[in-house]
């Protein structure tokens, strides 16, 4: 694939013309070659277009940093917003899972850490749709008579008293398939549990939701439900079924039915 080519992809993916695509690849290859190791940006300097290696080259150890981060140092080179650089980023990921061999895809992945799922499947062919937190949140409202605020608060404590439940991987795998504007409240929640799987019954699980979000139980109760029912329309099965197989059956209350 030649440089023309490349920035063809990219363009077909964000518009905006000639400029905005080259500072979108610029901002992310940079980025990029941060979080690679000096090898491993040699390597995948030698598959993609010649033009693109001063972007991709390194002399420093990989900087082991979360996909949160790559995302805000991509939209401060930009200089754009959060969802302006993922959505960039996805689709540079996309031009070079296009550019490069299956081998050395493989390879750049295996040096990223999970949450850069959403990224990495972009470049592996394997699209992973993050429902937009404005539409997840509005789900939440609608099935709870929250306005946007109050939904947000609901949604915010239901995941972060879930992540600390759960087991860290677990909470890993589920920030992979949510949007980017979610990840703090489950990071927050991994950093207050034990560093495995939690034991909490679902009136403590419940309790903890109230006291972070501000209500009742009783309403608190019911916004559980809410955000594990919209979380099941949001994610993929197989997600959806590693996190609610971790919980005892008393949760059966807040799940939504089959």
């Amino acid at each position: 694939m030649d440089y023309e080519q490349f920035f063809k992809i990219v363009e077909q993916q964000i518009g905006g013309g000639s400029q905005a695509v080259e500072r979108a690849v610029q901002a992310t290859l940079r980025t990029l070659a941060e979080r690679l190791s000096k090898g491993q940006s040699r390597d995948l300097q030698r598959e993609l277009p010649p033009e693109l290696m001063p972007w991709l080259y390194t002399d420093t150890d990989a900087d082991t940093f979360d996909v949160d981060e790559f995302l805000r140092r991509v939209a401060e080179r930009e200089g754009v917003d959060l969802d302006t650089a993922d959505r960039h980023a996805r689709a540079v990921f996309w031009a070079i899972g296009q550019a490069a061999s299956p081998d050395e895809i493989a390879d750049m992945v295996a040096e990223l850490p999970d949450d850069f799922e959403p990224l990495v499947a972009e470049a592996q062919r394997r699209f992973v749709e993050i429902v937009p937190v404005e539409e997840f949140l509005a789900k939440v409202a609608k099935r709870t008579g929250l306005d946007p605020e109050g939904a947000r608060r609901a949604t915010e404590a239901v995941l972060e008293t879930l992540a600390e439940r759960i087991a860290p991987g677990e909470v890993d795998d589920l920030i992979s398939q949510i949007h980017v504007h979610l990840h703090p409240p489950l990071k927050r929640g991994k950093a207050a549990g034990p560093g495995r799987a939690a034991r909490m019954s679902v009136d403590e699980f419940v309790q903890r939701i109230a006291e972070r979000e501000g209500a009742s139980p009783a309403m608190a109760r019911e916004h559980a439900q809410a955000v594990f029912g919209v979380l099941r329309e949001s994610i993929s099965s197989e997600e959806y079924f590693d996190v609610t197989a971790q919980l005892p059956n008393e949760y059966w209350q807040l799940l939504p039915r089959p």
